[in-house]
């Protein structure tokens, strides 16, 4: 789900992503929250976990940053969607 609004010349994006299991929310927030945003002046982003589910939360001071935020962080949680689909279980298994 996403909603977006503007508020004193931001543009927020809250974006919901769920997971199989709290866990799993939590290991894609660890691994997405180490990148930096590339312009902090003008994209602001929490992470936060919510039960199973990750909540991005970017403000920026464009319609177009907030529109390529989200694509490339939905590139990114696709990746680690797919590397938890791999290997997730079978780590856990390992002593």
């Amino acid at each position: 789900m996403a909603t977006e609004s503007a508020t004193d010349d931001w543009h927020t994006i809250e974006l919901r992503i769920p997971f199989a299991s709290e866990k799993h929310a939590n290991i894609a927030k660890q691994t997405l929250e180490v990148d930096r945003e590339l312009q902090p002046q003008a994209v602001k982003r929490t992470l936060e976990v919510d039960g199973q589910y990750l909540v991005a939360t970017y403000k920026t001071l464009t319609v177009r940053l907030a529109r390529l935020t989200a694509n490339s962080f939905l590139e990114n949680v696709d990746l680690v969607v797919r590397t938890l689909r791999e290997f997730g279980e079978e780590a856990e298994r390992r002593p």
